[in-house]
C-alpha cells in the first residue's frame, strides 16, 4: 500500500511539472495541460484515482495547498498599484462579486438546470478568478501596470471572497431544517472573518518582527513563514470553516507590503513552492473525476458554460464600474478576462460531495460544471487576451532598455540608442550628479538605486526588455541582474563582464547571481572609461541583403566592440560572445570604435550599408 501510494504521489508531481514545462515550452496556457494530464492518468487511463490511492487526506492535502498558493498570491499584492487602481478594484471586490454571484446563480438555475442550492454555491464559486492563471496570462499579455492591477488584484482578492460566499451558501443549505438558521450563519460567518483579519495580520506582524530583528537565521526564514502560513490557516479553520483562505491571504497582503529585507528570496522560494503545488494539485483533482458523471454533462451545461462567458462577466463588471475613473478601454478588457483555476477547482472538490451528502443529487455536477468553465475561460482568455490588449492600446511593447550605473560611456550609450536609434532607454543611479549629462542630453533618468523598492515600483517593467548592469561594481551588477531575472526572460539580463571571468561572468559571487556578460572580454568598467575619454564614438550600419553580417564583419575595423542590435520589430538585445546573436537582413548593429567601417584595402566599403531611415553611409559618429 505504502508502495503504491508513493509511486502516485511521484505520478502526480511528474505529471505536473512536465505539463508546466511543455506549457513555458510550446507557450500555452499550463492549466490546459494540467488538466490534459489528470483527466489521461485519471478517468481515461486509470492510473490513479486520488479518492482510493490517498483516501481521507486528499481533501486536506488540497485545502492546506491551497492555503500556501494564496499566500504567495498575497505578496505580489503592493498599496501602491492599490493607489493606481482603487475605484475600480474597490468595485470589482465589492459590487462586481456580489452581481457576479448573483447572475451566476440564475443562469445556473435557468440555463443548467440545477437546484436552487447547487445553484447558489456555484454562482459563489465563479466569483474567484484564479490567480495561478491570470499573472502568467499578464505576463504573456504584456498588459500595462494600471490595467494588470485591476485583474491582479480582483484575481488575489476574490479568491477568498468566493471561497467564504460559497462556504456560508453550503452552510445555509446544510441546517436549513433549523428554524434560527439564518441568524447563526451569518453571524458565525462575522466572527469567522474577523478572526481571519485578526489571524492573518497578526502573522504577518509576527514574521516582519521575526525578519526585522533577525530573531531567525536566513535560511530559516521562507521555512518559519511556510509553517506559520500553515498555523494561521488551521487555526482559522477551527474558528470558522474555510476561513484560513481569507487569513492566509490578509497574511501574505499584510507582509507583501512591509520593508522586510530578503523579501526577494523568500517571494521566490514561495514561488517555487507554489508552482508544485498548482501542479500536484490541478492533477489530483481532474484525475479525481469520475467518468460517469462526465457523461452527465449535456446541453443545459453548455448553455451555463456560454451564459457564464458572455452575460455574468460582462454585466458584473461594466454594471459594477459605472461612474467610476476606470477608463473604457479597461472595463472592456476586464469584462471579458476571468480565467478560472485552482481555488475554484479546489472550493468545487470540497462541497460537491458535501452538498450530495446533504441530499442534493446534482452536488456531483459541480465538480465537472466547475471545469467545464476552468477549460472554457484558459483557453478562450489565454488566446485572446494578447490580441485584445493590442487593439485596445493597453499592451506595452517590450523594447525598452534599462541601463543601472551612470558614467561617462554608459550616458553616451543612453544617449545614442536613444537620440540615434529611437529606442526608448532609461538610465538609473543613485548620484544626481552622474545623472547631469544624461539630464542634459534629454536622456530619462531615475535618481535613486535600482534595486531599491520605491525605484523598483516606478517602473514599467512590461515596457523593459533589455537590462545592462554598467556600474563600477561586480556584485552590485551582479544583485541587479538577478533582481530583474526573476521578471524578466534570463537571457535579457547583462552585466559587464569581470576582469576574473569564468566564462559566465562570476568573480566573487555565486554563478546564480551573476548576469550574462556584455560585449567583448575586455568590455571592463575601467577600460570603457579608456576607451572613452580616447575619442571612441558609436556606429550603426544597416544589414541589407546586399550587405550582409559576414560583409560587416570583414570591414569592422580592427579592435571593435559589437554593442548590440536593433530588430526590424524595434527590440534591441545587447551583444554576449556567450549567447551570440546573427543579425539578419533589415537588422542594424551597434558598435564601438576609435574608426568607422573601412574595408581591408583601406577603402570604403562596395557595398555602402543604409540606416534605419534607408540613408547610405550611416558610420556616422553621434559626437
Amino acid at each position: 500500500m505504502d508502495s503504491h501510494l508513493s509511486h502516485v504521489l511521484v505520478m502526480v508531481v511528474a505529471l505536473g511539472v512536465g505539463a508546466q514545462w511543455l506549457a513555458w515550452r510550446y507557450r500555452v496556457p499550463a492549466i490546459v495541460l494540467l488538466a490534459l494530464s489528470g483527466l489521461f492518468a485519471g478517468p481515461v487511463f486509470g492510473w490513479i484515482n486520488p479518492s482510493e490511492d490517498i483516501g481521507p487526506l486528499l481533501r486536506p492535502i488540497i485545502g492546506l495547498c491551497v492555503a500556501v498558493i494564496l499566500f504567495e498570491g498575497g505578496l505580489s499584492l503592493r498599496f501602491h498599484e492599490l493607489r493606481e487602481a482603487a475605484s475600480g478594484i474597490k468595485r470589482l471586490c465589492s459590487i462586481g462579486a456580489a452581481f457576479a454571484w448573483l447572475v451566476g446563480s440564475l443562469c445556473a438555475y435557468s440555463f443548467g438546470q440545477l437546484s436552487l442550492p447547487v445553484s447558489m454555491v456555484f454562482g459563489a464559486i465563479i466569483v474567484v478568478t484564479g490567480p495561478t492563471v491570470i499573472i502568467p496570462m499578464l505576463r504573456q499579455a504584456g498588459l500595462n501596470r494600471r490595467t494588470a492591477s485591476y485583474l491582479k488584484w480582483e484575481g488575489i482578492l476574490n479568491d477568498p471572497v468566493g471561497a467564504l460566499l460559497a462556504v456560508l451558501m453550503v452552510q445555509y443549505f446544510v441546517f436549513s431544517g433549523d428554524a434560527a438558521t439564518s441568524d447563526q450563519v451569518f453571524v458565525t460567518m462575522g466572527w469567522g472573518v474577523l478572526a481571519a483579519l485578526a489571524l492573518g495580520t497578526s502573522g504577518a506582524w509576527l514574521l516582519g518582527q521575526t525578519f526585522q530583528h533577525n530573531w531567525a537565521p536566513d535560511y530559516l526564514k521562507a521555512p518559519l513563514s511556510l509553517g506559520l502560513v500553515l498555523v494561521v490557516y488551521v487555526v482559522a479553520n477551527t474558528v470558522q470553516h474555510e476561513a484560513g483562505l481569507l487569513a492566509t491571504t490578509v497574511m501574505g497582503v499584510v507582509m507583501g507590503n512591509m520593508d522586510l529585507p530578503n523579501m526577494e528570496s523568500m517571494r521566490r522560494f514561495k514561488e517555487y513552492i507554489t508552482i508544485l503545488m498548482v501542479s500536484s494539485v490541478f492533477v489530483l483533482l481532474t484525475a479525481d473525476l469520475e467518468p460517469e458523471i462526465l457523461l452527465h454533462l449535456n446541453w443545459h451545461a453548455v448553455a451555463l458554460v456560454v451564459a457564464v462567458l458572455f452575460l455574468v462577466r460582462p454585466m458584473a463588471v461594466l454594471l459594477a464600474t459605472s461612474f467610476t475613473d476606470m477608463a473604457w478601454r479597461d472595463r472592456i478588457l476586464v469584462s471579458w478576462i476571468a480565467p478560472r483555476g485552482i481555488v475554484a477547482a479546489a472550493v468545487a472538490g470540497v462541497f460537491g460531495p458535501e452538498l450530495v451528502d446533504a441530499g442534493y443529487p446534482d452536488g456531483d455536477l459541480l465538480v465537472p460544471l466547475i471545469f467545464s468553465v476552468i477549460f472554457a475561460t484558459v483557453l478562450l482568455h489565454g488566446f485572446t487576451i494578447t490580441y485584445l490588449a493590442r487593439w485596445l492600446g493597453l499592451a506595452n511593447d517590450p523594447h525598452g532598455v534599462l541601463i543601472a550605473g551612470a558614467s561617462p560611456w554608459s550616458t553616451e550609450l543612453a544617449r545614442y540608442l536613444n537620440k540615434e536609434l529611437g529606442i526608448q532607454v532609461l538610465l538609473v543611479d543613485s548620484s544626481w550628479h552622474r545623472l547631469r549629462e544624461a539630464r542634459l542630453a534629454g536622456v530619462p533618468v531615475i535618481y535613486g538605486d535600482v534595486l531599491s523598492e520605491n525605484v523598483v515600483n516606478s517602473l514599467e517593467l512590461t515596457e523593459i526588455g533589455c537590462v545592462l548592469g554598467a556600474t563600477s561594481n561586480d556584485a552590485y551588477n551582479s544583485l541587479v541582474c538577478n533582481q530583474f531575472t526573476a521578471q524578466m526572460e534570463g537571457r535579457q539580463v547583462f552585466q559587464l563582464p569581470m576582469y576574473s571571468d569564468d566564462s559566465n561572468g562570476a568573480r566573487g559571487t555565486t554563478r546564480a547571481l551573476a548576469g550574462i556578460a556584455a560585449f567583448s572580454e575586455n568590455a571592463q568598467y575601467e577600460e570603457l572609461w579608456r576607451c572613452h575619454f580616447q575619442s571612441w564614438k558609436f556606429f550603426k550600419t544597416r544589414i541589407t541583403e546586399g550587405y550582409s553580417y559576414e560583409d560587416f564583419q570583414r570591414d569592422c575595423p580592427t579592435g571593435a566592440m559589437l554593442i548590440g542590435t536593433l530588430r526590424e520589430d524595434g527590440s534591441f538585445r545587447f551583444y554576449s560572445r556567450l549567447s551570440p546573436t546573427r543579425p539578419r537582413a533589415g537588422d542594424t548593429v551597434v558598435f564601438y570604435s576609435k574608426s568607422k567601417l573601412m574595408s581591408r584595402g583601406g577603402r570604403r566599403p562596395s557595398h555602402k550599408p543604409v540606416d534605419a531611415d534607408g540613408e547610405a553611409d550611416a558610420e556616422v559618429p553621434h559626437g
